[in-house]
């Protein structure tokens, strides 16, 4: 029996934690759960969160479900080990490119690792936002940082900072200023989030492409970009192919990026679509699946969906915006 990956509906389970905590918390990024394949599982990315942290999210959380270690450990070694050997691994792991920490394994009822999640972005990072509460940073009375805060709110699990300097970065910012356990927000429960307006608007779209492709018998990857084509929200039904979620994300990204069907690119550049791959860190695939999303005639996001025929993708792709 081989293993399997987190299930999807539990995976969007934890990200769904993590983004009620982050705007409780006033905080904006992105949050990314990775099978321990390697596959990405579902990613959502918090209104305003800013491009890039998805992207870091995911990088993380791929470490922590592939090598079965919190990233911070994964750091460490990668900070102790010879030049060489750090090169290489990430030379023969490309999605570890972001070896940071906060990256945490998720483990099914046996202590099997299934997944790795993560978050990064905008205000979700290990340092203290400007102008953030000293209650908002504050675990049981004790220093926390925004990051770390939201993996173990969404985990479950006590609070352990991930990357070392609670403390010091406490002290900086609030002295010896002593929050009472009774008043730390950091691990308080959180409320279902009510304003996030383009990441409902994605996930909606999303779990239209994803009921569609049920009904259909299809197992497939979707994903919703921002008009620069950075990720919003990106979901794989389980077992569906790993492929599929570059698939989906590059051809989304081409769809918004082009404002127009993603396959109608290679007409437009011929054989210099080619080299378009390298004008922009976006991913780009001008090949059926990407659909490009207005709002009142202006252009807003890119949807893509990928992993099965790519006519029959973009089908799908077309009958969830109808």
């Amino acid at each position: 029996m081989f293993s399997r990956d987190l299930s999807l509906v539990d995976a969007q389970a934890l990200v769904r934690r993590a983004v009620d905590k982050a705007e409780q918390l006033g905080l904006r990024g992105g949050v990314a759960v990775v099978g321990a394949s390697g596959a990405l599982v579902t990613a959502s990315r918090l209104d305003h969160g800013g491009p890039g942290g998805m992207a870091r999210a995911r990088s993380k959380a791929w470490i922590a479900a592939t090598q079965q270690i919190p990233s911070t450990e994964h750091l460490h070694r990668m900070t102790t080990l010879p030049a060489p050997i750090s090169n290489g691994f990430v030379g023969v792991s490309p999605e570890a490119v972001f070896p940071g920490a906060g990256g945490m394994p998720v483990r099914d009822e046996h202590g099997v690792v299934v997944a790795g999640i993560a978050a990064s972005g905008a205000t979700v990072s290990p340092f203290l936002p400007t102008g953030v509460a000293p209650e908002v940073v504050s675990a049981d009375g004790r220093p926390a940082n925004p990051e770390d805060l939201l993996i173990a709110y969404a985990l479950g699990v006590p609070y352990v900072g991930q990357h070392g300097d609670d403390e010091a970065r406490w002290k900086q910012r609030f002295g010896d200023l002593v929050v009472p356990p009774a008043e730390s927000l950091g691990m308080a429960p959180a409320p279902a989030s009510t304003s996030q307006a383009s990441l409902d608007r994605a996930r909606s779209l999303c779990d239209r492409v994803l009921r569609l492709a049920a009904e259909n018998g299809l197992r497939v990857s979707v994903a919703v970009v921002d008009a620069g084509g950075d990720p919003i929200q990106q979901d794989r039904i389980d077992d569906a192919p790993a492929a599929g979620v570059d698939v989906a994300l590059a051809t989304a990204a081409t769809a918004a990026r082009f404002g127009c069907d993603s396959f109608v690119v290679a007409s437009w550049y011929g054989t210099a679509v080619t080299q378009l791959g390298a004008l922009h860190p976006a991913p780009l695939l001008a090949a059926p699946g990407g659909v490009p999303v207005f709002d009142d005639g202006r252009l807003v996001a890119g949807l893509g969906v990928g992993g099965a025929d790519p006519v029959r993708c973009a089908a799908l792709a077309a009958a969830a915006l109808s």
